[in-house]
Formats: structure tokens, C-alpha cells, sequence
């Protein structure tokens, strides 16, 4: 049924995985699915912001998460799985839209946090994917 997983985390927040990739590990498994393994470090901001930071910045943190994505890929994700890890840096839920297209994914699971009465039940990233996926997402709550 699915081929192809994409789990979404975010490194810096246990809670963004605790979950969500044990239940892509299962899914995987039980599929013979690739398991794709997405980290989204969020714009800065303005130019003004930018120029606080040196400019090496962005890929210092793009090679951080990937040191970070590759160690918990070693400690959780069993040898039988197919694995590549993907970083991505820009607007959280379109980084994750587009990273769903580029692999051509079958499934995208990610994680929710305990929604606050303005998120309507859903937080403001996992809805928009959900909203304008290509592929089923499963939203694993916390």
C-alpha cells in the first residue's frame, strides 16, 4: 500500500518525534516501505534579522540537523529499513509539500502538538499539509 514514508520532525523537539517515528518505523515494517526522514529549520526573517548571524549560518544548522537526524536514525530506525534523511530550510509546511513531491511519497506522517483552542484542533503546519497534501498524511498526536 505505501512505498514510501515521509516522516516529519522537527530535531530541537522530542515531542515532534516520540511518537510519530515509532508509528512510521511500524508502518515501514509492516509495507517494506522507504522511510524518509525530513528536518525544516524555519526562515530567520527579515534581512535585518540575517545580518546578526554569520554567513556560513544556514548551512552550519542545515549540517547540525543533519548530524542530529543521522544519530537518531541510528538509535530508532531498525537496519531492515530504507533510510535517507532530507533537511530543508524555509516555510515549515511548504518545505514539507514540496519535499513530499520531489520523493513522490505515498504517505506523510507527522506529528501534532496538543492544539490550543485557535489551532482548531490541529496545529497551523500539520493542517495546511493536510489541507494541501498530494498523499494521505497521518497526524500522530503527542
Amino acid at each position: 500500500m505505501y512505498r514510501k514514508i515521509l516522516l516529519t520532525i522537527d530535531i530541537s523537539d522530542e515531542a515532534s518525534w516520540r511518537k510519530a517515528l515509532p508509528t512510521a518505523v511500524a508502518l515501514c515494517e509492516a509495507f517494506k516501505a522507504e522511510m524518509h526522514l525530513l528536518n525544516v529549520t524555519p526562515e530567520l526573517g527579515s534581512h535585518v534579522v540575517e545580518s546578526y548571524f554569520p554567513p556560513d549560518f544556514d548551512e552550519k544548522m542545515a549540517d547540525e540537523a543533519t548530524t542530529k537526524l543521522e544519530q537518531l536514525a541510528e538509535d530508532a530506525i531498525p537496519d531492515g529499513i530504507h533510510l535517507e534523511i532530507h533537511t530543508g530550510a524555509g516555510t515549515i509546511y511548504k518545505e514539507i509539500l514540496h519535499k513530499a513531491k520531489d520523493i513522490g511519497v505515498d504517505l506523510i506522517v507527522m506529528a501534532s502538538h496538543r492544539p490550543e483552542l485557535s489551532d482548531y484542533l490541529l496545529g497551523p503546519n500539520a493542517a495546511r499539509v493536510v489541507r494541501h497534501a498530494d498523499c494521505s498524511v497521518m497526524v500522530v498526536r503527542g
